[in-house]
């Protein structure tokens, strides 16, 4: 298909390509395959960990509100439990969970049993830190304290330097003050894929004595495999006295790339919650991919006898959303939502797939909220009920039916449309991320921008005239040259907004959508995402004990601090032409650090 030069033939492959995918069902169903586990299987509880665990990935970044978006996006998902943060962390940090618990906390809408999600905090095994974490999950109805203590003889003894006997006295005594304060507590024996199974027998049943009431297994650093995670779960639950008052619980790392397949075996072991994120964000290689493991229970539902509630056509929304946040691009070949776990070049896979989907696909992609067909008619001429009914189709009815965040995200469509003959899916999904999913306080914003290159002699000189305008709405310019168009670009914002910055990263992210839909196109949306540190901004050290081994903080500006490095602000820009959006993707890192210099200096 990608090759054919005939559009109107394209086309009609496509039409045939998508009444295959539409049979894929049916055939599994005839061949005797179930894409539901049946309601009277145990349920499996899904604990996303992307706001908390998902956040220490390098170079992610979240805002207070941000975060807030996402988990009300998590509940929309189907998520039962949403970790929202570390609160002892930083106060920045403690205001994020509470704002989470205060509002996404309370909605109930489209969930399955009419129950808000939980909203769970993570503490240290110590009062100063439990109290922390409670006064900031304590506004939603239903809540956690999540506490760990590491239970390796490594980590006992080379970072928190106690015994064993310690280690059991001091993680009882704390669930048992953590139960004083909240009826649902989570303990986590931190490192416990490394540590005795005989000592994990004891400190498990100190703790539920103590009044936990589920047990996390951390594979902390993604060690185990799935035969000996899986048995780990196995030999606990059948040796641990009061293993059947709790609820035994996965976290995997990605370290070996096994992070979601060891989630699975527990599973099947007896685990019935599995801590994950989105796009396996995490510590080093990720985190346990919610995706993965969801889409392999729907697929393969008698494999494990497990159902869960979340509801598959968000998944792409979601990841979408969580990918323009943080900054961190979703590598074309990720499982389930990368752009190419739907795409078919080999010609036998055409082949088969246009004579019936199920030859090569085990899922629908709108069974992930994917769409199959990127070509869509819309365009400047296009009314709002168009947009709208593309928006619903596509995942977003809350978009579509909120005139406010329609009538952006219309707005930002017929502007493009401008330029462009039409607007594909991948183009309109793009626009939402710029018209949604950006900073919401935005001291500069880019008015025009006009640049000028010379090639002479292997030399480039470009030359850059830039126009910002202030919050005030005052507007400055300034021109400046640089070695290259973003260059010259970046020296003119520079030039005005007068700041000592400096570029720790530039990634050109994807490049898709445009008029011809069996590629980009020259007229694609491009989009940037960049880092940017202070100059004059020195690293924070933190406590060795904090969990992973970065030791990294966040507070609500999307700032990183940890003691290998200083404080990253990140910004993501798309616009059809890539200096332009460049120029965004600056300006909105910019606009971060200033609103964190704002907070800090109010805050005194």
């Amino acid at each position: 298909l990608t090759s054919c030069a005939n559009y109107p033939l394209c086309q009609m492959a496509r039409l045939a390509l998508r009444r295959g995918r539409n049979l894929l069902h049916h055939v599994h169903r005839k061949a005797g395959f179930s894409t539901q586990a049946s309601r009277s299987t145990d349920k499996l509880v899904i604990f996303d960990t992307t706001l908390r665990d998902g956040e220490q990935s390098p170079g992610a970044t979240l805002t207070q509100s941000e975060k807030v978006d996402i988990a009300r996006q998590l509940s929309r998902l189907g998520v039962d439990v949403c970790e929202a943060g570390f609160p002892i962390a930083s106060q920045g940090d403690f205001e994020a969970v509470t704002q989470v618990a205060k509002t996404v906390g309370h909605l109930n809408d489209n969930r399955v049993n009419g129950l808000p999600m939980r909203i769970a905090g993570l503490a240290r095994a110590n009062k100063k830190d439990l109290e922390r974490c409670v006064d900031a999950v304590r506004h939603a109805p239903l809540h956690r304290i999540h506490t760990f203590l590491a239970s390796s003889d490594i980590h006992l003894e080379h970072k928190l330097g106690i015994s064993r006997l310690e280690c059991l006295e001091i993680s009882s005594s704390m669930v048992a003050f953590a139960r004083s304060l909240v009826d649902d507590i989570e303990f986590s024996p931190e490192d416990a894929g490394r540590s005795d199974p005989a000592f994990l027998v004891e400190l498990c049943e100190a703790v539920i004595e103590a009044g936990a009431t589920t047990i996390n297994l951390p594979d902390t650093v993604g060690y185990t495999l799935p035969d000996e995670y899986g048995g780990l779960f196995a030999y606990l639950i059948a040796n641990t006295k009061g293993s059947d008052k709790v609820i035994w619980s996965t976290h995997c790392h990605n370290d070996l790339g096994l992070a979601t397949a060891n989630s699975l075996s527990a599973v099947n072991k007896g685990a019935r919650q599995v801590e994950v994120t989105l796009n396996s964000l995490g510590e080093r290689a990720g985190n346990t991919s919610l995706e993965e493991v969801v889409m392999a229970l729907h697929t393969r539902p008698h494999q494990f006898g497990v159902h869960c509630d979340i509801d598959t056509r968000q998944i792409m929304r979601t990841s979408r959303m969580v990918a323009m946040y943080t900054g961190i691009a979703v590598q074309a070949n990720k499982a389930i939502v990368g752009a190419n776990a739907f795409a078919h070049e080999s010609g036998i896979h055409q082949h088969g797939m246009l004579k019936n989907a199920s030859t090569y696909e085990i899922m629908t992609p709108e069974s992930v909220g994917a769409s199959s067909d990127g070509m869509l008619v819309l365009g400047k001429h296009s009314g709002k009920a168009a947009y709208k009914a593309r928006l619903i189709q596509l995942g977003y009815p809350d978009v579509a039916n909120d005139d406010e965040q329609l009538a952006k995200v219309v707005e930002g469509a017929k502007a493009v449309a401008d330029k462009k003959k039409v607007l594909s899916d991948a183009d309109l999904e793009a626009l939402l991320g710029v018209e949604l999913y950006q900073t919401h306080n935005a001291k500069w914003q880019l008015s025009s921008l006009n640049v000028q290159s010379n090639s002479h002699d292997k030399m480039l000189n470009s030359t850059a005239t830039v126009r910002l305008r202030d919050a005030d709405g005052s507007e400055t310019m300034d021109a400046a040259v640089g070695i290259g168009p973003v260059d010259a670009t970046f020296k003119a914002i520079l030039q005005i907004v007068r700041m000592p910055i400096k570029l720790t990263q530039y990634t050109v992210t994807k490049i898709e959508g445009g008029t011809n839909t069996l590629s980009g196109g020259n007229d694609a949306l491009a989009s940037i995402v960049l880092h940017i540190q202070s100059e004059d901004e020195a690293e924070t050290p933190t406590p060795a004990d904090f969990p992973g081994h970065q030791g990294a903080i966040f507070n609500e500006f999307g700032v990183t601090k940890a003691s290998t490095g200083g404080v990253t602000y990140t910004g993501a820009g798309t616009s059809t032409d890539i200096i332009v959006a460049s120029a965004h993707a600056y300006l909105g890192a910019i606009n971060r650090m200033l609103e964190a210099h704002s907070r800090i200096a109010t805050d005194g």
